[in-house]
């Protein structure tokens, strides 16, 4: 926490605005659209249910196909079958790890050619690395396809001097306990289609309609965020710059100690990115190491109460995605066989961090 959180909760407690809405929530919603330079936000009570309102939004129906990435967490495409729509995944490249665009366009055109363009795409701005967003943009425009931007991981990070999060037709935030920011809980949809985030409001709110009893046309959702946990999202939207800078102090750390040993891997940061390294993550080349040597490490850093973990396992890989339709090029496998996330919180202190690089070095 970083201080002011109290104050807004406290202050919640003093009017008594606790149900979802209020005052906490409208001055959070500003906040995050000033930071992504969009002109609405929607403040929501998960990421997830972000992305399940995104389909929503665009018309996503049963059946559809939508396009998403692989490498990520299985949140991202859950939404997907909520609807009952078809996801189908699409591999990342070895630049930032996130969604290959090549891939994306040949999945597009297969689809095409079946007779069934794509509805949406997914696309993922993994551990705070911004996706190749000029030329993914550049296809879904060339297409006609709208963008669901999964920005859960990359709040703060820009991609040529614009927000991850306010490319999209939709972009979606996390501020689940892990992430860069918190509220405990919670999430945001946000949009420069000022229509859609108030669509987005309304779903939220179960879609009453304004009348003097409960009337209901549509479908709705129980997905708005409360006005408490809004007060702890404003306090810490204040403290966010130094967030970002702690969690790039701790890559800067581990690139510096770990960075020069032959076959450990960092993930650069191409030109034109900023990344809010929300997690530093490292690989170990199994050509140097042998297979599985990052669960080794693992193993051996979890004994003596140092927590690291692997990093995502690609979609395709998931058993409760055994069906789906995939576009692969091996660079996620790879990814997964071989990486490991570090411990970046950033209240990670100097010793903390001199201990994990300590006793990865005797591993080696």
């Amino acid at each position: 926490m970083g201080g002011k959180e109290k104050e807004y909760v406290a202050e919640a407690f003093a009017t008594n605005w606790v149900a979802p809405l209020g005052p906490n929530v409208d001055a959070f919603e500003k906040q995050l659209a000033e930071q992504l330079g969009v002109k609405q936000v929607a403040a929501l009570n998960t990421g997830t249910a972000a992305l399940h309102l995104g389909l929503q939004l665009l018309g996503v129906q049963a059946g559809d196909t939508v396009l998403c990435q692989s490498f990520t967490f299985a949140a991202s495409a859950f939404p997907i079958l909520y609807g009952h729509a078809k996801p189908v995944f699409i591999d990342s490249e070895e630049q930032t790890w996130n969604m290959d665009p090549a891939l994306l366009e040949q999945a597009i055109t297969d689809e095409i050619a079946l007779g069934k363009k794509p509805a949406a795409v997914i696309a993922v701005h993994l551990y705070g690395m911004p996706a190749q967003m000029n030329e993914i943009m550049a296809i879904l425009d060339r297409y006609e396809i709208p963008l669901i931007e999964d920005a859960a991981e990359a709040l703060g990070s820009t991609y040529q001097g614009k927000a991850c999060g306010s490319f999209g037709k939709i972009g979606v935030l996390s501020f689940n306990g892990n992430k860069i920011i918190t509220t405990s809980g919670g999430g945001a949809l946000a949009s420069t289609d000022e229509e859609l985030v108030k669509k987005a409001r309304f779903y939220s709110t179960q879609s009453k309609e304004p009348a003097p009893y409960y009337l209901h046309k549509e479908i709705g959702f129980n997905y708005r965020l409360s006005n408490i946990c809004a007060g702890i999202g404003r306090g810490q939207m204040e403290v966010l710059p130094e967030r970002v800078e702690r969690r790039r102090e701790i890559y800067d750390f581990y690139l510096q100690e770990l960075g020069t040993i032959d076959g450990i891997v960092f993930l650069p940061e191409p030109e034109g990115s900023f990344s809010n390294r929300w997690l530093t993550t490292i690989l170990f080349d199994e050509k140097i190491f042998g297979a599985g040597f990052n669960e080794t490490v693992r193993q051996a850093l979890e004994k003596i109460n140092i927590e690291t973990r692997p990093l995502w396992k690609p979609l395709h890989q998931q058993p409760v995605f055994s069906e789906v339709k995939a576009y692969l090029n091996g660079v996620s496998d790879k990814l997964f066989a071989e990486g490991l996330c570090l411990p970046s919180g950033s209240n990670t202190t100097d010793e903390s961090l001199q201990r994990v690089v300590q006793e990865i070095k005797k591993l080696l």
